[in-house]
């Protein structure tokens, strides 16, 4: 069985480090393991490939993919892998929510208590040497209280589950945006299906999104529903840009029709310098940072392991996608 890891990136942390290949011989010693710098080789190599881990190919490359029966994606999104011929074939998927849950919920977390503290603000003044007690008590929004604050999660994924545990030990009231409601609270006051997203809005403090970009979810944060958040609440964003209507995000901060926005993800990365988001005082950015941390690749090589027994005992593999819904 061969194995063929190909997982580059411009950022280093995202790459898959050449110990995972080594590792992954020693440990797997009856798998002929095959670690590529980068994609020049993966046309010639991908042909007798059964295990790919990578979170791209693409489809011309797939059509000469012979005996791949599973990609494995280190990124927890994966609608870059689902194209037409990859969806209607019996090639599996499997992605790394698990791995990256915990973590960009801890980031999640981090990004909600420096908005309701106003920590940005805080620092802004810091960096003038400006003692801004009262200016920052006389600024709407006012510092203010999480225990007690209502936050809207949209995604109970692994992020979202993880993120709806941490709000509720700091007293959150949290309402969970779900596509099937059914499945359960997931730790949550209350659950709620896609087509009730508008009337849960107006109840928010803090909207945090966390789904899966599907053509369903794409810019499901419009005009229209920002329109229908607070004056006084914030938009989160740890998902992915493409959820986001960003020029309509951008004018709605403007115009005051929220409070503001803490955003780790964006249409474009990295964000452009002449992007608005850099300007506006109640945006918090962070560059696409949710994710990382320096025990990455050591929580993703145990998940691979484990699907990796689980494949060669025909067991079900853990984080499996749903090809037809895309996550």
């Amino acid at each position: 069985m061969k194995i063929l890891i190909c997982h580059t990136h411009r950022f280093e942390l995202w790459c898959a480090p050449e110990w995972v290949g080594e590792r992954l011989a020693r440990d797997f010693p009856e798998m002929r393991i095959i670690h590529l710098p980068d994609y020049e080789q993966l046309p010639q190599e991908i042909s007798d490939t059964d295990v790919l881990i990578g979170w791209a190919i693409k489809p011309q490359h797939f059509a000469g993919a012979h005996t791949l029966k599973w990609i494995h994606s280190p990124a927890a999104a994966v609608h870059q892998l689902m194209f037409p011929e990859l969806i209607a074939s019996n090639v599996i998927v499997t992605n790394s929510g698990d791995v990256h849950g915990p973590v960009v919920a801890e980031h999640a977390i981090a990004l909600l208590l420096a908005l309701a503290k106003r920590l940005p603000q805080s620092m802004r003044y810091q960096a003038k040497k400006q003692w801004a007690q009262e200016i920052l008590w006389e600024q709407q929004p006012r510092p203010r209280e999480v225990s007690g604050a209502t936050v809207v999660v949209v995604g109970m994924g692994s992020i979202g589950r993880e993120f709806t545990s941490r709000a509720k030990a700091l007293g959150m009231k949290v309402l969970a945006v779900r596509e099937k409601p059914e499945k359960g609270l997931g730790g949550a006051d209350a659950v709620y299906g896609p087509s009730q997203l508008e009337s849960v809005l107006s109840q928010a403090d803090y909207v945090l999104l966390c789904i899966p970009v599907t053509p369903a979810t794409t810019m499901m944060i419009n005009r229209d529903r920002l329109g229908r958040m607070r004056p006084d609440s914030y938009l989160i964003n740890v998902g992915r840009g493409s959820l986001v209507d960003e020029d309509a995000l951008v004018e709605a901060i403007q115009n005051g029709m929220i409070a503001g926005a803490a955003l780790d993800v964006f249409n474009e990365e990295p964000l452009p310098a002449r992007s608005p988001f850099w300007n506006l005082e109640n945006v918090l950015i962070t560059p696409h940072t949710a994710a990382v941390t320096d025990r990455l690749w050591e929580r993703h090589y145990q998940l691979i392991c484990e699907n990796l027994n689980r494949f060669l005992e025909s067991r079900p593999l853990l984080n499996l996608i749903d090809k037809r819904r895309g996550y």
